[in-house]
């Protein structure tokens, strides 16, 4: 045990390692944050379909030469999320049906671009890092971490300001809408603020795995408790655990951080399942 400890302390001497600590804690925070309230409105698979608009998105930047990709990524991540939401709400055109359209068009046009506009000879590894995330959040770097830490700011402070009405809108739309609320523009900015959190967590985990980072900390948190509140406390001290154990994990035993953070969350909910029936019984 003291040998691990001293290991983590050795890498902990490393910035990037600090930096990618910080980006990790922030994004799991804000994913589960997000999460109870998508999970609750059913609408989870939001975060699979826009993880795969932003793969599109940064096929479409690195075949333009963009120095700074997130510039725009972030744009056409939002501009779909906002598409999806409406897209959903359309009675001719189901919502799933809208997400698996949207999703599948985007990878396969980001998988087509990276080939055709390929700078370097292993394409396969590009495409592999960009959809399981590799080890990317271990080469961030200062001005990514910022980036991160203000957006993450953002929607802290959107959801301790509008946390009831956040609440209202999730629960019962038709409610909030005789109560004189703007439950499309709630909608709307909760989209979008899902679609800022995914394009930062592609470094995190990659496209492919965003979503778990959304469902897992919810499901998980509500087999344990049944008061929103309770649920978006608990998802968020799950996520924020798990993202830590995940990193130093990745580090020990040198494994993709993405996907080492996923099985964490993955035996967690297999946990708080078990806690569930057990209780039950």
């Amino acid at each position: 045990m003291g040998e691990i400890v001293q290991t983590l302390g050795h890498y902990l001497s490393y910035p990037f390692v600090r930096y990618s600590l910080i980006v990790g804690i922030l994004i799991a925070l804000c994913s589960a944050l997000l999460g109870v309230v998508l999970v609750l409105k059913r609408f989870s698979f939001i975060g699979d379909g826009l993880s795969h608009v932003a793969f599109g998105a940064i096929a479409i930047a690195t075949a333009l030469k963009a120095t700074n990709q997130t510039a725009l990524v972030l744009p056409i991540t939002v501009a779909a999320a906002v598409i999806l939401l409406r897209t959903g709400q359309n009675p001719k055109i189901n919502g799933d049906a809208a997400i698996a359209v949207i999703s599948v068009s985007a990878l396969a046009i980001g998988y087509l671009l990276m080939n055709v506009t390929a700078t370097s000879a292993n394409v396969a590894g590009d495409v592999c890092s960009t959809l399981f995330g590799s080890n990317s959040i271990l080469t961030l770097r200062e001005s990514d971490v910022y980036l991160c830490i203000g957006m993450s700011l953002v929607v802290l402070l959107v959801f301790a300001l509008c946390y009831h009405r956040i609440f209202a809108v999730t629960f019962d739309e038709n409610f909030s809408r005789a109560c004189g609320l703007p439950v499309g523009a709630y909608n709307t900015l909760i989209a979008c603020i899902t679609a800022a959190i995914i394009v930062l967590a592609m470094n995190l985990v990659g496209s492919l795995l965003v979503s778990a980072l959304i469902i897992f900390p919810a499901l998980s948190s509500m087999r344990l408790f049944r008061s929103f509140r309770g649920v978006t406390i608990c998802s968020a001290v799950l996520a924020v655990g798990c993202a830590l154990v995940g990193i130093f994990l990745s580090l020990l035993a040198a494994t993709p951080v993405g996907a080492t953070i996923v099985a964490v969350d993955l035996a967690v909910f297999l946990v708080c399942m078990g806690v569930s029936v057990v209780h039950r019984a």
